[in-house]
């Protein structure tokens, strides 16, 4: 938690050591508010030869943003950092949450921008008050162990890894820090704005004289419990066998567990299976578990899941596989990667239909792991099968393996 009479940079480049020491490049998200202003420049002084590059989502939601992300770039430049401004082209249409919406443009944006300059993470200007009401709103919305947890200050989504290097620090000594360096910053009008739920419950705070701290050691200490659930529960997979992209589990261990292990595994298993970024909603996580300890085979976003007399099976839903589309490779359905494509070619699901001119009983697949496996097609002619017929023409490789589920289960 924030030292008092410590310097909030060297937490910060403490924290930096620690969750990007190793990385030859770095993008930073920098609103121009305060937190990411100061963020920029502790990192500016922490880079030490790295590759450092900014970046300013502009939401186009009110007339001063564009002018705004300027005054960013701006002082980007002065401390010999290149700036990018990355603008949500929404056109005006912003239906449903508002601020849901934003984040996820935000998010896709930055992953997008970092790709395109290969920079392996972007850090956040999150600090210990971003923490404190983030327990507070999960609270509200009667959130789980992990989701008291608060925010990780690494977390991997989108194909980047997220830092959030100033979790220890909180928002006033970061102002007392930037005013004592004559560094300005923008302040948001949104961030008074009561219609949203994070600036209510920070007025709340303010007006009940919660500490932001207290409340941030509350979520650290529920990050610990979360991370003795995580190891019980990968205690309990240790005889997994992940084969031919199906995911293997013994079944007894499981209904000893207590359900919130079993709950754990579910969620860990379906996002094996399909590699999304996020868990499934918890509503039908619990109702899959109902079916399943009923001995009823379930889907669960886009995995088929199904009890045997000894093992949980987790594999691909065929008709999830059948919406995946084609691909020219070198990856189809976010599960395989295909070697040997010929120009012609393109892979999508078998389905169920070309079946009856496979061997597929021979190569120890059941018939709607066959169904969803990865089939090489020329226009609507069927090429091969290599999972379905064993063929060797083609190279169909697994994107994940156990080691993947025992990522799955400890990431957050």
């Amino acid at each position: 938690m924030c030292a008092a009479g410590t310097d909030p940079a060297a937490r910060i480049h403490a924290a930096l050591d620690r969750l990007a020491g190793d990385l030859p490049g770095l993008g930073v998200a920098v609103s121009g508010g305060g937190d990411s202003i100061a963020l920029m420049h502790v990192i500016a002084e922490w880079a030490s030869g790295r590759n450092i590059r900014v970046a300013t989502v502009d939401h186009c939601l009110r007339p001063e943003s564009t002018d705004e992300a300027e005054r960013v770039a701006q002082a980007a430049s002065a401390l010999d950092l290149p700036h990018d401004r990355l603008p949500w082209q929404h056109g005006g249409d912003l239906p449903g949450n508002l601020m849901a919406n934003a984040r996820n443009a935000r998010l896709t944006l930055l992953s997008e921008w970092a790709g395109e300059h290969r920079l392996p993470a972007i850090a956040l200007g999150h600090t210990a008050d971003d923490q404190a009401e983030t327990l507070l709103m999960r609270l509200m919305r009667g959130a789980g162990i992990d989701g008291l947890a608060g925010m990780a200050e690494r977390r991997e989504a989108m194909g980047i890894t997220w830092l959030r290097p100033m979790l220890q620090v909180g928002r006033a000594e970061l102002r007392e820090w930037l005013t004592g360096r004559g560094i300005g910053w923008i302040d948001d009008p949104s961030n008074e704005n009561a219609d949203f739920d994070r600036v209510r419950i920070r007025q709340a705070m303010a007006a009940l004289g919660i500490a932001p701290d207290a409340l941030a050691r509350s979520a650290e200490n529920l990050r610990d419990a979360r991370e003795a659930l995580s190891h019980c529960t990968a205690e309990t997979v240790a005889g997994a066998i992940a084969r031919n992209g199906t995911l293997i589990l013994p079944l007894l261990p499981i209904r000893e567990a207590p359900p919130e292990i079993a709950r754990r595994l579910l969620i860990a298993g379906c996002r094996w299976i399909t590699g999304a970024d996020y868990p499934p909603r918890r509503s039908t996580v619990l109702h899959a578990m109902k079916a399943i300890s009923s001995g009823g085979r379930v889907t669960l976003d886009g995995a088929l899941i199904e009890p045997t007399e000894s093992d949980l099976r987790f594999s691909r839903e065929p008709a999830a596989a059948l919406r995946a589309g084609t691909s020219r490779g070198p990856t189809w359905d976010n599960r395989w990667r295909i070697i040997g494509l010929q120009p012609q070619e393109h892979v999508a699901a078998l389905g169920y239909s070309p079946l009856s001119g496979t061997d597929w009983r021979a190569t120890g697949l059941t018939r709607d792991e066959a169904a969803a496996s990865p089939a090489i097609w020329n226009g609507g002619e069927l090429v091969a099968a290599p999972l379905a017929n064993g063929e060797k023409t083609h190279q169909i490789l697994p994107l994940r393996d156990k080691n993947d589920l025992l990522g799955l289960l400890m990431a957050h």
